[in-house]
């Protein structure tokens, strides 16, 4: 390995590349993980990115581009790993300590304000739902329906005015 005619793109040259450095990348990669299979996984993962970018690799630097990558891989899995972890713990960090009773409120509250969202008229749900749940403004709507900006204005104003009037009644 060392002519300048050689190319990383030559399967007799990456085989060398690869039978030079992939234990010692896999040992780096174990040390510092700790995981026999994802140090495999990402020593493999490595070689892929060398052999699919071989072209722009010199010989001279496969073996820092291989480290990099890896080492690279490595971060991303663990920015991946944290984010995994996060998600997870979510459920436990949404637990409620309200009281049975109040959830049980709170959800019967929710059925009822989407019963009632459902009984408006059409257009004033249309308008009252793009605005509160897709956070259209009012000029957006009007654009979207093609009708006036006070048409849309009328609209809302009518769907959340029986809305209240729903709630008082639940209420």
């Amino acid at each position: 390995m060392g002519s300048k005619t050689e190319s990383v793109c030559e399967a007799s040259t990456f085989t060398s590349i690869f039978k030079d450095y992939a234990k010692s990348l896999h040992n780096y990669l174990y040390y510092k993980t700790g995981n026999y299979t994802l140090s495999a996984d990402l020593t493999q993962e490595a070689f892929t990115k060398l052999w699919q970018n071989c072209a722009s690799v010199a010989v001279a630097t496969a073996k820092g581009y291989v480290f990099k990558t890896a080492n690279n891989l490595l971060i991303n899995e663990y920015k991946h790993q944290k984010v995994v972890l996060k998600f997870e713990q979510k459920p436990h960090m949404d637990r409620s300590h309200e009281s049975p009773e109040f959830l049980l409120e709170e959800k019967e509250l929710k059925i009822e304000l989407e019963s009632a969202i459902a009984a408006l008229p059409e257009k004033q749900r249309v308008v009252f739902l793009m605005s509160r749940i897709d956070k259209k403004t009012y000029n957006e709507i009007a654009e979207i329906l093609d009708i006036s900006r006070q048409a849309v204005e009328k609209r809302m104003y009518k769907a959340l005015d029986e809305l209240r009037k729903i709630t008082k009644k639940i209420r």
